[in-house]
């Protein structure tokens, strides 16, 4: 048995300090897995034996790291330890640019003397030892674990640069103090805008969070009074007016209104909630005094859950990751091996010391890996984030390279590509009598239990019918219900039922009836005073965009197939409806599993949609399981994916959002690599100078971020 720790991590500069402490992590006896973010700044491991965490932090700290294992739901706020370190690399950045700028102008235009480079000597010292201490710093914490990294590449290049120019002061040859100083302030020009970055590729948890009510009125005793919602416990009621958010998850006790549940299912439209309805915080009631019984508080409610479910998604590690990983490990100590071997090929070819020393500097300063480091995660952060936006929650960095190899998508038919509820869908009668039809159907069948009969009372209702008061029912169990309203004896049912009472319906009657049950709707007849008066038709209706959500995958070249319980008249009418062509009906609910893990067998890479407790074993089965987040808790668990609304266009969102993901990762990374394979053999040839390297090396990176950040544009 483990346990999962997730530890928060200091002193990460690049995708190598991750790789690092990843495999150090791993090597320990009490840790079975562990995997490391370097853009959220954390560690996650499986430790079978928690008592070891004090061994396992002391591993880790002799590499020159700090750290800490998080407790009781302890998050630490990557947005502000950004906004910090933006902070503090801005000032850096100030700070080093007033004595470049007069160093740059003194090496360009002062006149070529021992004092004037004295001058520049001591500009130079405070940009190198003191704004860019952090390079040193750390780049000599890491030698002494035995580690190299893009900090010892920045280090060792400008103390050779400055060390360089020392000599040469002394020498009285020509110094290149600029040299040293430029890289230093161009590097921290980059990382501050990396910081800056990756703050807002990281704000979608914290954006999340914010959307919680600040206050809650707790009723007690008749009594309101206003409370932190984390005081509020389960059992405890609520009052909710119009206007304000709803503090807790829980259920209406007491009144209706309309929710604007937007910030947790994407959708714009507002839906109507009752009593017994489920709630949720965050949410915003328009209209209408709520009372509701708390369910969940704090980080128990679905708002919590949901940044949890993106935080998790964005500290694992996507497949197509592991390769950059690989190839930071042991990027840098083979750059200092080249920059080496650089400058004894230039010192061999032409025995200039500042030119050989000039172009192994170059090739120092290009080759850092901060771009290679951030490619996958930033995309991962800021892709995952705006799935939450839109109502997608991807539960891992897996899934986004997982959906891209999607060929087929297996839909659960109800509650999924239907509603899940019967409604009424035809009626015809008498032209002129309808709405005094639908008011003694209506009427009656409001007075039964049947389902079917609620749903055709509210159907009536929507047809602004008022509903009369029902005297003397009596149901029919299997054919129908009798009853009287407003003093007229009403018969609703099959023919059978009709025929047994004396009414008796005309060929057209019953030629609508057979043509609404050929559809897979339940049909049935209604009458009085001797006459068969019209045809009523209920049935379970598709959603509104499950004909274009299957377009939408179409389009992709993904087959679309229906899996059903239901008979294969009603699977196929709905299939025909909604433009899939392949249907498996009358699956038993044990049997979904099987079919899915068919489809696999047959070399289909398969996606499933599925909302109820007996989809959970499909969705696990399948190599990519999508829940409706309105069904059951255990298919949600289950799920890959999980789309916060009943709306099945959110498994197009999904899909767009997870191919744009993948597509910025694989463009990160090629970029990347494109760049330091381009970039070292000019180094290499003299053909970049260190400074135009260093800002090159530190555009490199923010461009990454920026890729990435184009995701937040999605819709």
């Amino acid at each position: 048995m483990t346990e999962s720790v997730v530890f928060d991590v200091e002193g990460m500069t690049c995708a190598s300090c991750a790789l690092r402490i990843e495999r150090v992590l791993n090597k320990q006896d009490s840790v079975a897995t562990a995997v490391v973010n370097f853009a959220g700044q954390e560690a996650r491991a499986e430790i079978s034996n928690p008592a070891d965490l004090p061994q396992v932090q002391a591993a880790i700290e002799k590499l020159g790291y700090v750290i800490r294992p998080l407790e009781g739901g302890e998050r630490v706020s990557i947005v502000e330890r950004y906004a910090e370190e933006t902070r503090q690399q801005l000032r850096n950045v100030i700070g080093a640019g007033a004595l470049t700028v007069p160093l740059m102008l003194l090496s360009m235009f002062g006149p070529e003397s021992r004092g004037w480079g004295i001058v520049q000597m001591l500009l130079t010292i405070p940009v190198v030892f003191f704004f860019g201490a952090q390079f040193h710093t750390i780049a000599a914490k890491r030698l002494r674990g035995g580690d190299v990294t893009m900090d010892t590449l920045v280090s060792i290049g400008t103390l050779a640069a400055f060390s360089y120019s020392v000599w040469a002061l002394l020498a009285d040859e020509p110094v290149f103090f600029e040299t040293a100083g430029v890289i230093v302030t161009l590097i921290l020009l980059g990382r501050f805008f990396e910081a800056r970055a990756k703050g807002r590729a990281s704000d979608a948890v914290s954006a999340l969070l914010k959307l919680a009510a600040t206050q809650a009125r707790r009723l007690r005793d008749g009594v309101e009074e206003i409370v932190d919602p984390l005081d509020l416990a389960p059992g405890q009621t609520v009052v909710v007016l119009p206007g304000e958010k709803v503090p807790v998850d829980g259920v209406i006790s007491a009144g209706q209104s309309s929710i604007d549940e937007g910030m947790l299912t994407g959708e714009s439209k507002p839906v109507d909630r009752t009593t017994g309805d489920r709630v949720f915080g965050a949410t915003v009631n328009l209209h209408g005094r709520l009372e509701i019984e708390v369910t969940h508080v704090g980080p128990n409610t679905a708002l919590a859950q949901i940044a949890r479910m993106v935080e998790d998604a964005q500290a694992s590690k996507a497949p197509i990751q592991k390769l950059a990983d690989r190839v930071a490990g042991v990027f840098v100590p083979v750059v200092m091996l080249i920059a080496l071997a650089v400058f004894a090929g230039w010192m061999i070819a032409n025995g200039n010391v500042s030119e050989s020393l000039r172009n192994a500097v170059a090739v120092l300063i290009i080759a850092c890996p901060c771009a290679l480091g951030l490619a996958t995660p930033t995309a991962i952060m800021v892709g995952s984030g705006r799935g939450a936006e839109l109502g997608v929650l991807f539960k891992n960095a897996a899934v986004f390279e997982r959906t891209d190899q999607l060929t087929t998508v297996v839909f659960d038919k109800t509650g999924t590509l239907t509603r899940g509820a019967m409604t009424l869908s035809d009626f015809s009668t008498t032209t002129g009598i309808e709405d005094r039809f639908l008011q003694l159907v209506g009427s009656v069948e409001a007075a039964s239990s049947h389902p079917i009969g609620k749903a055709v009372a509210l159907g009536a209702e929507e047809h602004d019918v008022e509903l009369l008061p029902v005297v003397d029912l009596r149901a029919v169990p299997g054919h129908g219900v009798v009853g009287t309203v407003d003093g007229v004896e009403v018969v609703v049912g099959k023919p059978k039922l009709m025929a047994d009472i004396g009414l008796i319906a005309s060929t057209d009657q019953i030629d609508t009836l057979t043509a609404l049950e050929n559809e897979g709707k339940t049909a049935f007849l209604a009458g009085w005073d001797g006459e068969v008066r019209g045809v009523l038709g209920v049935a379970d209706t598709v959603r509104a965009s499950s004909k274009s959500t299957i377009a939408t995958l179409e389009n992709r070249n993904i087959r679309t197939v229906m899996l059903t319980g239901d008979n294969a008249r009603t699977a196929q009418s709905i299939a025909k409806e909604i433009g899939i062509d392949t249907v498996i009906a009358d699956v038993l609910p044990d049997q979904k599993a099987t079919e899915i893990e068919r489809l696999r067998n047959s070399g289909e890479i398969v996606g499933f949609v599925g909302d109820g407790i007996n989809d959970a074993p499909a969705l696990a089965t399948a190599d990519l399981g999508i829940a409706i987040g309105t069904g059951t808790d255990v298919a949600v668990e289950s799920a890959d994916i999980v789309l916060m609304s009943g709306d099945p266009a959110l498994v197009g969102t999904a899909m767009n959002t997870a191919a744009a993901t993948y597509r910025t990762i694989r463009q990160n990374l090629f970029w990347a690599f494109g760049y330091n394979v381009a970039a070292i053999p000019l180094a290499a040839a003299g053909l970049l100078n260190p400074m135009i390297a260093a800002g090159a090396m530190a555009f490199s990176s923010v461009s990454v971020v920026t890729n990435s950040l184009r995701l937040r544009r999605l819709n």
